[in-house]
């Protein structure tokens, strides 16, 4: 822009401002500065001279931190000051007109810019006009809606504290013609964000020299310190990822016959993988730090792993075949006894068997084992004994022994041949009767203890399974409790954050 168009431009702005009493003023004021200002001067006296310039910002809002991506979206209001040389005038001379307000482009501004910046524009600030005073004091607020670079380090997921730099400093001046001066970061304005709870901004002022240029190049650089706020993640993540963890505990408790154990492992199972799912959309795909809330769940889905197999041993325990191999003496040692002792678990019936075999002791006394002469003979003996007593007796009168079985004397021959043949008959008939019902007998009274044999047996192994169900409800719900209290107060501002976002 030529000095004709500038002063076209002061003829046009100084033609709307008719209604001011000091429009003349200010036109001429114009005119006067504009005639002789080049913004390509560095405003300075002396060129050896170090140009300082002030420099803050206003947070006003952070409107977003996208983790998987790292960027930090906030809106910031810069502030910069400085003094320029060329722009002084007496107000007296012209009608006490003490600031003026310059386009940002008609005069000389610093170069500052945002060093990690990640916007498509990379300068995303809206250039606003310079206010400049009578002593040449100018003053730049240019706002903008600014994307940095930001690593999130989501160590401590939910429970986490990010500290996003934003690093500003002049593009082309170094430190021997630009000078920043360090004003603190303005917070009045700031609107709160639902998900960050903003702890401070601290600045500091850095000197790094290049390859390129013997001189320094100073930046300011502003570290917003930020706490998330864990009410969301907390009621939505954590607190049903706690209780399907406390369902899986319940695997223990439900009886092998009811066939809902590994249904109940499986389905908590793929419950706590839909979860990690979610967390892993959010999270950035690193490989430096792992997720807090991802080692929870990670932890929890290795117990509830584990409770599945348990689960398949116990149910093995309690259907195992009678038939098969006999439970080792260690099983039986350290199962039955030891581990059965600890738990304070006694056998079904083991209470019932002490007491009958109290009454079997005192039955066995000699006055109550005498029987009286007159007594039956299913008193004395068992009904298998005298089944074969009777056998043997029916067996020794038949007559083929050689004998006459009840044969009166006096009788006449055709009473002897006849007699013995019908009687013969009906003790043959009943000799074969008695001999198969004392076969049934015997195979009954061997299959009995056979049946009482492999009743034990399985009695055993689903006593052995029982406490097997037992020693892991114990053992996972203790582990289960230390990883859940260790995992998460591990987080450096567990109870703060507890304390802050559940208790106020």
């Amino acid at each position: 822009m030529d000095v004709q168009d500038l002063l076209f431009f002061l003829a046009v702005t100084a033609s709307t401002m008719e209604v001011s009493l000091q429009g003349p003023d200010q036109h001429r004021l114009y005119v006067d500065l504009m005639s002789r200002y080049n913004p390509l001067v560095r405003p300075i006296s002396n060129d050896s001279h170090t140009l300082t310039v002030n420099f803050g910002l206003s947070l006003m809002q952070i409107m977003d931190v996208d983790e998987k991506n790292q960027v930090l979206t906030t809106n910031i209001w810069l502030r910069m000051y400085w003094y320029d040389n060329y722009l002084q005038w007496d107000p007296s001379q012209y009608g006490d007109v003490n600031a003026v307000r310059l386009p940002y482009d008609l005069i000389w501004k610093p170069d500052i810019l945002l060093y990690n910046s990640a916007d498509e524009r990379f300068d995303a600030s809206f250039h606003t006009n310079i206010l400049v005073n009578s002593s040449g004091t100018c003053s730049y607020l240019p706002p903008g809606i600014f994307k940095s670079i930001c690593y999130i380090d989501v160590r401590w997921f939910p429970f986490d504290v990010q500290r996003c730099e934003l690093k500003f400093g002049s593009w082309t001046h170094g430190g021997f013609s630009l000078d920043l001066k360090m004003m603190e970061a303005d917070i009045t304005s700031y609107t709160p964000n639902g998900e960050w709870d903003l702890v401070e901004i601290p600045g500091r002022i850095n000197q790094r020299s290049y390859d390129c240029c013997k001189e320094t190049y100073p930046d300011i650089t502003y570290t917003i310190v930020m706490r998330r706020r864990t009410v969301f993640y907390g009621l939505n993540l954590l607190l049903p990822c706690i209780l399907i963890s406390t369902l899986a505990l319940l695997v223990f408790l439900l009886p092998a016959d009811s066939g809902e154990k590994i249904s109940l492992g499986i389905t908590v199972l793929l419950s706590l993988t839909v979860f990690m799912l979610l967390v892993a959309e959010i999270m950035p795909a690193t490989s430096d730090s792992v997720p807090l809330i991802a080692q929870y769940f990670a932890t929890t889905m290795v117990i509830v792993g584990f409770s599945v197999i348990a689960t398949v041993l116990v149910l093995r325990y309690h259907h195992h075949d009678p038939d098969g191999s006999k439970m080792p003496k260690w099983t039986r040692v350290i199962l039955l006894e030891w581990c059965a002792w600890l738990l304070r678990m006694r056998r079904p019936g083991e209470d019932r068997v002490r007491s009958a075999s109290h009454n079997k002791a005192q039955q066995s006394s000699p006055t109550s084992m005498e029987l009286s002469p007159g007594a039956p003979a299913s008193q004395s003996t068992n009904g298998m004994q005298w089944l074969e007593s009777l056998h043997y007796s029916t067996t020794a009168a038949s007559p083929d022994s050689g004998g006459r079985y009840g044969q009166p004397v006096g009788r006449t021959s055709e009473d002897e041949v006849l007699l013995p043949t019908s009687h013969s008959c009906s003790v043959g008939s009943i000799e074969s009767e008695l001999a198969k019902i004392l076969d049934e007998i015997r195979h009954i009274g061997k299959h009995f203890p056979d049946q009482d044999k492999d009743k034990s047996v399985c009695n055993e192994w689903k006593f052995a399974a029982s406490v097997i169900d037992r020693l892991c409800l114990v053992v996972f719900s203790l582990f289960t409790i230390f990883c859940t209290i260790g995992i998460l107060m591990s987080a450096p501002n567990f109870v703060e954050a507890i304390s802050k976002d559940f208790f106020n």
